[in-house]
């Protein structure tokens, strides 16, 4: 099972961009399926984005499109979230999380993940 450590993050304007970094330690990194899924008290766990082991295959939820960028190098075992264009509902405690489940992208939920991370904090500002 791979350990994972998030960087980026803090307090950004609305409009802004902020880059989130995923850092996976443990074999096996292109076996899964790598993603982000934000939290907040008053909103259920919610992927924002998914890449599949290869980085050929993306999905995003529909709130982010066209926003935000996930992307992964498996030479170095990390994985990206470059979000831009930042809205007051984008604040969110973030995690990456390492998916081992076979089977598409969309549809997941990141409580059947294999593990995640700490989180990161991003607040924007209005």
């Amino acid at each position: 099972q791979v350990q994972l450590a998030e960087s980026g993050g803090g307090l950004v304007e609305a409009g802004g961009s902020v880059r989130l970094s995923c850092v996976a330690s443990g074999p096996g990194f292109t076996d899964y399926v790598m993603g982000w899924f934000r939290q907040t008290p008053d909103r259920e766990r919610e992927y924002v984005a998914l890449i599949s082991g290869s980085g050929a295959t993306r999905y995003y939820t529909d709130s982010v499109k066209g926003r935000f960028t996930i992307s992964r190098d498996n030479a170095r075992n990390t994985v990206t979230l470059q979000m831009a264009s930042l809205k007051p509902e984008d604040t969110a405690v973030y995690y990456c999380a390492a998916d081992s489940r076979r089977g598409g992208l969309p549809g997941r939920r990141p409580e059947g993940s294999d593990s995640w991370g700490k989180g990161t904090l991003v607040t924007v500002s209005s």
